[in-house]
């Protein structure tokens, strides 16, 4: 058991910690603002200088495509309509149980409200044990935990596209949605041999998407990312022409002019500067995976949900779309309204997909039931997770 009063020392210095950081993110908070109010009306040779010096800035910056000032208030929709949601978790493999396998649970949630249909709450299993699934990607240097939870995230996708397209219905607006990015930031590491393997599979299930004109939306929850707040930093950059390579070496980066603002969040601001309900103006991302996408750029905003700034992130085609994204966002903020606090499609399928630690007792033992059905011997687990089942002292 956990000795807390060993720990009660280091909480202490820790509470001290984050006062004093409290303190100096509401300087920079304040200042964030005024440099907010300046890049709006500067706007223009802002975004000339994002366009013409992206591969020269040391920071990941996105661009805003409204007016900064923009800001837009949300209805929560009240017509009937339609919300699908997916959801993966999994259980990893070991070698220390008896068969070297690992398992994908995807949950699914089609949800119709007022209109008097019944939910969709299932969930999808699938077992991967055949050599290439457990041992192809290590060829690219990706273990195979790793390749699971890739794999993982294909798959959310995927069943996400197919349910939305068989329960989308004319007469009903409908949303498919997602927990976590459409910027899948994790790709960009990934070796390119390893993401012709995983990239197509989404975007062709976007393509499905687009093709019915179902809008696609990504919910991020407590936020961590920068790319609009790294915006500001043009504005404090006093050269003409951006260029971190050459007016601001490596070494001096985090004293570099542009960087008093850091380490501020784009949450963190526009939490300062929307009502609830509100919702930021869409700015578009320049992830370097993001060159992969093809027509399935990802356009992001911030929403003031009630309870959280939360980032939602859009492919191209529902972004630009001023119907589907207000249908989209309408949706978001009735979801999470229902769910006090995070939308409840998204709540549910994660009930759907969750894997207990009961599921996995249960799963290796008819995994063991099988094996021995089939004629195979000495069928167990290894003596170190049998230890580790059962104490003696």
């Amino acid at each position: 058991m956990l000795d807390v009063q060993k720990l009660m020392g280091q909480m202490q210095g820790m509470s001290e910690q984050l006062q004093k950081e409290a303190k100096q993110l509401t300087v920079k908070l304040d200042r964030a603002e005024t440099i907010f109010h300046q890049a709006a009306a500067n706007q223009a040779h802002l975004c000339q200088n994002s366009q013409q010096s992206r591969d020269r800035l040391a920071f990941n910056c996105a661009e805003p495509v409204e007016p900064l000032e923009a800001i837009q208030a949300i209805a929560p929709i009240s017509a009937p309509h339609i919300v699908i949601a997916t959801d993966g978790s999994q259980i990893a493999p070991s070698r220390h149980e008896i068969a070297y396998c690992y398992l994908i649970n995807i949950g699914r949630v089609a949800i119709y409200y007022n209109s008097g249909i019944y939910p969709l709450l299932d969930n999808l299993p699938e077992v991967f044990y055949r050599p290439e699934d457990l041992y192809k990607a290590r060829q690219w240097g990706i273990q195979t935990e790793e390749w699971m939870t890739l794999k993982r995230t294909v798959a959310e996708t995927v069943a996400l596209a197919d349910l939305a397209v068989e329960t989308r219905s004319p007469s009903l607006p409908i949303l498919a949605f997602t927990d976590g990015a459409l910027i899948h930031w994790e790709l960009d590491e990934v070796p390119l041999e390893g993401r012709a393997q995983l990239l197509p599979d989404i975007l062709e299930a976007w393509d499905l998407l687009k093709a019915e004109k179902i809008p696609l939306a990504g919910y991020i929850s407590a936020p961590r990312a920068a790319e609009a707040t790294n915006f500001l930093r043009l504005e404090l950059c006093p050269f003409e022409r951006p260029d971190c390579h050459i007016h601001c070496s490596e070494q001096i980066l985090d004293a570099a002019p542009c960087s008093q603002l850091q380490p501020l969040r784009d949450g963190t601001l526009w939490n300062r500067l929307l009502k609830v309900g509100e919702c930021s103006p869409l700015w578009k991302s320049h992830a370097r995976i993001l060159q992969e996408y093809g027509e399935h750029q990802i356009y992001f905003c911030y929403l003031h949900v009630g309870t959280e700034i939360a980032r939602i992130e859009m492919p191209a085609w529902t972004a630009l779309d001023q119907e589907l994204r207000s249908q989209a966002l309408q949706i978001i903020l009735s979801q999470v309204q229902k769910g006090y606090g995070y939308p409840v499609a998204l709540a549910e399928a994660h009930n759907q997909a969750v894997v207990t630690g009961s599921d996995r007792r249960r799963f290796f033992a008819i995994l063991e039931q099988q094996m021995v059905k089939s004629g195979l011997r000495n069928v167990t687990t290894s003596y170190k997770e049998s230890r580790k089942r059962n104490s003696i002292a």
